[in-house]
């Protein structure tokens, strides 16, 4: 048995390479080791424009994807985008309106996404919410983020807005457990603010939604100061739809029969580039897109963040594998019993123009 005072020696200096041992430290950031070092703000994500409206359902013409949010996260979807609308007393993801496209409770998507990031701890998540009834991000978000037990897992910035060039690299927020980024569209900087629910336009500017034409101009559509708008990041409403009832604004809903097209790598680059020059000669941080199981979009944002192998964490692994990558659904016959349901639609709403596919 060793004497007392060489016990205690030992114990002394246990602790003193225990105490100057490295941090463990992420090697492996949301699929790739050279994502690690890189700002959050500089490095381009596949968003899924209304994530929570997913059917298989060909004839559901008010979906915007065809797999789930566990799909899509699996196939490497890193922006969920999501509107939000009470129903009753409960917070859920409509598209317009309950009535047209009930997603089911805000809390049951969180939850989803919960259980994604705990199998999956190097990974960064952004969630953009949109908020058309102007609910309040203190009394009726933020309690269904703590619900879901997100709230611990995201990101606060140490002051607002946060330049494009100030923000921190995924290593560190990772290493931080603080990666999930939260944006709401409105109210976000209202008389009620939440520290991790950040206002969406102050730090991101958006090209214009809704659009029909497919070599999608680039604009400015949406920003809000006091950021120059290079200081931004900026998202592409690289989502395209068609208006099939061509009667006052119309009736536009998704465009599922070009989508492997509107996805393809030519046409995406094609909208970055085009709004290279209006964010600073940066690539665009978010991609939104309908449909992301079709077409090739996380191959066009490899491209745009300089790095084409296919990733290598399980998470985004997966999506090379997954057979919804490549599924493709039958296109949508336009009948004449479809087009009077759709003039049924259109009349009910007062003949304004009714869309599926829009970001509100």
């Amino acid at each position: 048995m060793l004497p007392q005072h060489l016990w205690a020696l030992i114990c002394t200096a246990a602790g003193v390479l225990g105490a100057i041992s490295p941090t463990k430290r992420a090697t492996i950031c949301n699929g790739h080791p050279q994502f690690c070092s890189r700002p959050y703000s500089n490095i381009t994500y596949i968003g899924a424009h209304d994530s929570f409206a997913f059917s298989a359902d060909p004839f559901a013409l008010a979906r915007d994807q065809e797999v789930n949010i566990t799909a899509q996260l699996q196939l490497g979807v890193r922006l969920l985008q999501a509107q939000a609308h009470m129903n009753g007393d409960v917070l859920h993801f409509c598209h317009t309106s309950c009535a047209l496209f009930d997603g089911g409770s805000v809390l049951s998507y969180l939850k989803l996404v919960k259980t994604f990031l705990d199998k999956n701890p190097n990974e960064v998540l952004t969630l953009l919410f949109t908020n058309p009834e102007g609910l309040s991000p203190a009394t009726v978000w933020k309690p269904v983020f703590d619900a879901a037990g997100i709230s611990n897992l995201t990101y606060i910035p140490p002051s607002l807005p946060v330049k494009q060039s100030d923000w921190p690299t995924l290593g560190s927020m990772i290493d931080a457990g603080t990666r999930v980024v939260v944006f709401l569209d409105s109210q976000a900087d209202g008389p009620e603010p939440v520290n991790f629910i950040l206002p969406e336009f102050s730090m991101i500017w958006e090209t214009p939604f809704s659009v029909t034409n497919a070599s999608f101009p680039c604009s400015v559509n949406r920003i809000h100061g006091p950021l120059a708008t290079e200081d931004h990041m900026y998202l592409i409403n690289h989502s395209l739809n068609e208006n099939i009832i061509p009667i006052g604004d119309g009736v536009i809903i998704p465009d599922r029969l070009d989508a492997s097209t509107t996805n393809g790598v030519p046409s995406i680059l094609s909208h970055a580039n085009g709004c290279n020059p209006l964010g600073g000669n940066r690539a665009p941080t978010f991609v939104l897109l309908d449909f992301v199981n079709v077409g090739a979009g996380f191959k066009a944002a490899g491209e745009l963040n300089g790095i084409i192998a296919a990733p290598s964490s399980n998470a985004s692994a997966s999506a090379a594998a997954s057979p919804t990558s490549s599924r493709k659904s039958a296109a949508v016959p336009f009948t004449p019993h479809l087009s009077w349901t759709l003039l049924g639609l259109w009349v009910a709403v007062g003949g304004h123009g009714l869309s599926y596919g829009s970001v509100l």
